[in-house]
């Protein structure tokens, strides 16, 4: 073992950061937010004589709300990945919730819609942990899968219900695009949400089962965990979340459609992955996929900034996030 007085200045660096891996994902966010404001001065920091500081609260509102439903479905992501899965339906699940929650409130009201929509994610996660945990079908296929089943569902539905038309609840829309003190209110849910996932990941029982399975399914196994108990629950609270997701999506964009929140999916697996996040499992962190999903907001709207076509836009954007994962496990040595 090396003497960390007679270390280089470089290996005692790259020591420091392999420890506290959130610490080069925060810098790189401050450094697109000085890019995004060197490409368009005024839009990120105006100063206005002392009035509001160099920061405009505002744009920071603006990031932090369009973030809260990726960081949300991308919580569903984190934990999947902890036990080497992965859940490709949560984008058709949150779309499904919103979708459902809207037509239902103008025929049922909105607590019975409401509740109506966050029980189709929970059958939605039911049905995904029976074929994982159960029937043992790969989760990339199964999620897959359900995902498409889905999706068929949702359009037979919206013929049965074409002439209801749809409500958005006026608590969503508070949700969705009210401010408080400059703050977007969808931090009321997502605070206690965060703190929530955060606790279940590191105090809980069911947390340390997680890391358990995607470190060594077979030794957990051994050791009397009931695996497909686990991938139930683990995929029921998956489907729960990515619905409230989709509710929370709902009152932002105040309308409905059949692929409301679908474009959500990818970047909800790249904030896990950028955020240290394995796919191979045993190693995940929720706080870093917040920080992701912050990252890949402020890359949007970096792109969208350069008026670039939208083929060039997805080719740059998928680029940007191979890069930023690869030299974000270089730099902290995960693997």
């Amino acid at each position: 073992m090396s003497d960390l007085s007679t270390d280089p200045p470089l290996v005692r660096i790259g020591r420091f950061l392999r420890d506290n891996p959130m610490i080069p994902l925060l810098v790189f966010l401050f450094l697109l937010i000085a890019v995004l404001e060197a490409m368009r001065p005024g839009i990120v920091m105006p100063v206005r004589a002392g009035r509001d500081g160099l920061i405009s609260t505002f744009w920071v509102g603006n990031l932090i709300k369009f973030a809260i439903p990726l960081a949300m479905l991308a919580a569903c992501q984190v934990l999947t990945m902890l036990t080497a899965g992965i859940d490709l339906s949560v984008g058709v699940v949150a779309t499904v919730s919103a979708f459902v929650c809207a037509t239902l409130s103008s025929i049922w009201g909105v607590a019975p819609a409401v509740l109506i929509a966050l029980a189709a994610g929970v059958m939605v996660g039911l049905v995904n942990g029976f074929g994982v945990g159960v029937v043992r079908v790969h989760p990339l296929i199964m999620t897959l899968g359900t995902g498409l089943i889905a999706t068929g569902c949702l359009q037979v539905y919206q013929r049965l219900v074409i002439n209801a038309g749809s409500v958005v609840p006026d608590f969503l829309v508070w949700l969705g695009v009210g401010r408080t003190l400059g703050m977007p209110n969808g931090l009321v849910l997502f605070v206690p949400f965060a703190i929530f996932i955060l606790w279940l990941m590191r105090y809980t029982g069911f947390g340390r089962l997680l890391f358990a399975l995607g470190s060594n399914e077979r030794a957990a196994k051994l050791s009397g965990v009931r695996a497909w108990q686990v991938y139930i629950a683990l995929y029921v609270l998956s489907g729960f979340i990515a619905a409230l997701a989709g509710l929370l999506y709902l009152g932002m964009i105040r309308q409905t459609s059949l692929s409301l929140a679908n474009p959500l999916l990818l970047p909800s697996v790249a904030a896990a992955v950028i955020g240290g996040t394995s796919i191979f499992g045993g190693r995940g962190s929720y706080a870093g996929a917040i920080i992701g999903a912050l990252i890949l907001r402020v890359l949007d709207t970096m792109l969208t900034l350069m008026q670039m076509p939208e083929g060039a836009r997805t080719a740059l954007f998928g680029v940007i996030i191979l890069a930023v994962t690869a030299l974000y496990v270089r730099i902290t040595g995960a693997r």
